[in-house]
């Protein structure tokens, strides 16, 4: 049998092209801002992570621009061996400082940090306890570690102590995302704290979309709910708040030093590149700096929230800049997409596995620099469409 067969076979995607509803790798020609340029077309964006705006901030694009001027466009090896710039040791005293904790540990994406932090952390004889709408990444660290693996019932503490109470004495981590990625809706931190306290278990939140979100000045899930001191390991991504790529851990002294000295992703990656790192500093200086930025990014949550509800919209469990509108059967999220796309409204239709049989949906988000004229005309298309389709009256 021909190794390539399965790939002659695979005809799904290129059966929803020929029909006209392809809605991925579409390509943009402008910067993330709220409008952007599509195949010559100006779109709201509305499927973007860049929920302060940072992508384009001045101090941002600057900071990047005069990194590259120092250090050139990349740093030829890991940070194990030569990939160590001093602006990558700044940014990791940044972050410590930033979440309030011991050290910080940088990597080259997101998706390589949750790697790098679980395959180092747990082994085969511990058990690692996720959520059962955790991120891939998170899904993907747990296989690499040859830990145990158990998941619970999405947000529910009576699964999370069942499986808790059954693990004995073997070292225990739970992985929770603190602001889920599709649903928009936030772990509930301190019934999950109390839980693992009972049975001596760890704790390490995903913050990938709760960063410059959530908490009082922006530090996230933890600030949110005024646990910073009882989470472990906070993880987090720089591609969405913090304007670039890549992503990093904080924690307690010695897991930073045993992750550095262990993670396989870490030691065998190419270091996160000079421009990148020298924005993602300039990005944490401007959050500080720009609390206004949270506020109207909030504002303008709040607005489409209200609206949607209003209009009769189903939009879940969301309590934050992530906003779905549940389309139920995955032919009526693509339609939903379609007609959104034609009215130059950009958004991404959500299917399995991202989300349950049944629950398909349209996933929309939010930016600090989204104005109320623009959301305004949203959400005369976006009524419009679900009329047409009968997903509201």
């Amino acid at each position: 049998m021909d190794l390539f067969e399965k790939c002659t076979k695979y005809t799904a995607a290129k059966e929803v092209m020929a029909a006209g509803f392809y809605p991925y790798f579409r390509v943009v020609e402008s910067e993330q801002n709220p409008e952007v340029m599509v195949q010559g077309r100006k779109m709201i964006m509305l499927g973007s992570n860049n929920y302060l705006g940072l992508t384009s901030h001045p101090k941002v694009k600057e900071a990047a621009i005069e990194a590259v001027k120092k250090y050139g466009s990349g740093c030829a090896g890991s940070r194990f061996l030569n990939g160590t710039l001093d602006i990558h040791v700044k940014l990791e005293e940044k972050l410590a400082k930033f979440f309030r904790k011991d050290n910080a540990l940088t990597f080259s994406t997101g998706y390589q940090t949750n790697l790098g932090i679980i395959s180092s952390i747990a082994g085969k004889d511990d058990v690692v306890v996720i959520d059962k709408l955790d991120h891939a990444s998170i899904i993907d660290a747990c296989r690499l570690s040859y830990a145990d693996v158990k998941k619970f019932k999405h947000n529910d503490m009576t699964s999370l102590e069942f499986i808790l109470s059954e693990c004995g004495d073997r070292g225990k981590l739970v992985v929770v995302d603190g602001v889920y990625s599709m649903e928009g809706d936030i772990a509930p931190l301190p019934e999950i704290v109390k839980v693992c306290k009972k049975y001596g278990a760890r704790i390490m939140v995903d913050d990938a979309h709760g960063v410059g979100v959530l908490g009082k000045t922006g530090r996230g899930t933890a600030e949110h709910f005024g646990l910073e001191k009882d989470v472990d390991i906070i993880m987090g991504t720089y591609s969405k708040s913090m304007a670039s790529i890549g992503g990093f851990v904080v924690a307690s002294e010695d897991v930073i030093h045993y992750i550095k000295h262990t993670s396989r992703p870490l030691i065998f990656s190419a270091s996160p590149p000079p421009a990148s790192v020298a924005s993602v500093i300039a990005a944490l200086d401007v959050i500080d700096e720009e609390p206004e930025r949270r506020e109207q990014l909030w504002h303008n949550t709040n607005k489409m929230m209200k609206a949607f509800k209003n209009m009769g919209y189903d939009t879940g469990t969301s309590e934050t800049p992530i906003i779905p509108l549940l389309m139920g059967e995955m032919e009526r999220a693509f339609m939903m997409w379609k007609i959104l796309s034609d009215e130059g409204v950009f958004v991404n239709p959500v299917a399995p596995p991202a989300t349950p049989p049944g629950r398909c949906l349209i996933r929309t988000s939010y930016m600090a620099t989204h104005t109320d004229e623009q959301l305004d005309r949203v959400l005369v298309i976006m009524e419009k469409a679900g009329k047409k389709l009968g997903v509201i009256q």
